[in-house]
């Protein structure tokens, strides 16, 4: 084998473990959905469109006073930010528009592209939300792209209700047609970059975790945007600590229930929309998906047609969570096992109601259904009281 092939295969080993790697703790939105195509760039110097992740070298820019200079030598080492594209709405702006090219030349930008019923998201905020409480009056500023997975998360109302519940104050832009995600060149959620003061993309992260690297790099480059303004920032405040609750590799992966994208249906057809009327076997596969009674399966999701209607699914986790909505509220029984889910294993969206175990759905969002000691391999079964409950994607954690 020549030397070529040999740096080539390389190549594709560290790509591949880095695929693999990041399957716990983000996800990609499948390629089967494109967004538009348009996109618009700030005017700043430089036409670097190189995305690789980057980090800040050892030399500060903010040292060159000459503005052009400073920006000019820039141009060759980082991309530009792009400027958001055709935004559907703004939550925590008081009403108001804001634009990317508002904040290069003042402060350093933290763009967080999210969706709010993405668990991977979800576990990112409490970090994003505690930067801004801590940097904001250092001169960061934050701007959550919420570029929806479901229909159902296009609603503005939606958005306003999950940010209020997870606290999250930073402004947030709604991208309902994927305008900003795609002039990013994006495919996950949750992905930060951070834009220093002169509109560069300084530092790209996909995923979970990174927690300490990023505040690192937030961190300096509000040292550099310090330095450029001729001001003093006092950084004397303590480090966010904790961990990503990301999942690890061979637990259960992420499983769709409606047509588009139900590959792991084990018991019906894959791929088709409308009614089936479905019997769930005896035997059981690890990470499949299995629906009993009758469903109206659609695109996004499986619509329960009565009651009874069962979701069952074997897997290997140590959480186990669901996006679900209904039109009314209805309690939706939660087994694992067989049985009621044991008080010690119950997500923080399960109940007790006498002896029965169950889970109040109404909103659109993701319920929280099982929170084992460790990973183990359990079943877990949702029996709907009627006919309304539609039932989009599970989700796993470690």
């Amino acid at each position: 084998m020549g030397t070529k092939q040999i740096v080539g295969l390389l190549i594709a080993v560290v790509a591949i473990v880095g695929a693999i790697l990041y399957l716990g703790n983000g996800k990609a939105r499948p390629s089967a959905f494109a967004g538009p195509a348009q996109e618009i760039i700030l005017p700043i110097a430089g036409d670097s469109m190189a995305y690789a992740s980057t980090t800040l070298g050892g030399d500060s820019m903010a040292t060159d006073r000459a503005d052009g200079s400073r920006v000019a030598a820039k141009s060759a080492r980082y991309a530009r930010a792009k400027e958001l594209v055709a935004p559907a709405g703004f939550i925590n702006t008081g009403g108001k528009p804001i634009k990317i090219a508002d904040y290069v030349g003042k402060k350093v930008i933290l763009l967080d592209i999210m969706t709010y019923s993405c668990i991977n998201c979800i576990r990112t905020f409490p970090y994003v939300t505690d930067w801004y409480a801590k940097y904001e009056d250092k001169g960061l500023v934050v701007i959550g792209i919420h570029t929806p997975e479901f229909e159902f998360e296009k609603s503005i109302d939606n958005v306003t209700a999950a940010m209020q519940k997870y606290g999250v104050k930073f402004p947030v832009v709604l991208d309902n047609d994927y305008g900003t995600w795609t002039a990013y060149n994006n495919m996950y959620w949750p992905r930060k970059y951070l834009i220093d003061i002169d509109g560069f993309i300084r530092y790209d992260h996909i995923g979970e975790g990174g927690y300490a690297e990023t505040e690192k790099v937030i961190r300096d480059l509000l040292r550099e945007r310090a330095e450029v303004l001729d001001q003093k920032v006092d950084l004397d405040v303590s480090v966010t600590k904790g961990q990503s609750e990301g999942g690890s590799i061979g637990q259960s992966p992420e499983t769709y229930i409606g047509g588009a994208r139900n590959a792991l249906l084990a018991n019906g057809e894959p791929g088709t929309s409308g009614v089936q009327d479905l019997v769930v076997p005896r035997e059981l596969s690890t990470s499949r998906l299995y629906l009993g009674g009758s469903w109206n399966i659609q695109p996004e999701h499986a619509e329960s047609v009565g009651a009874g209607s069962s979701i069952v699914y074997p897997f290997i986790a140590k959480k186990v969570f669901l996006v679900m909505s209904s039109d009314i509220a209805m309690d939706v029984e939660v087994l694992v096992d067989g049985k009621p889910v044991a008080a010690s294993d119950r997500g923080e969206d399960v109940r007790a109601f006498g002896n029965r175990s169950v889970v109040t759905v109404s909103e659109s969002r993701l319920y929280s259904l099982y929170a084992g000691a460790a990973s183990g391999r359990h079943t877990i079964t949702l029996i709907a009281p009627g006919k309304g409950l539609r039932a989009f994607a599970f989700t796993f954690g470690g």
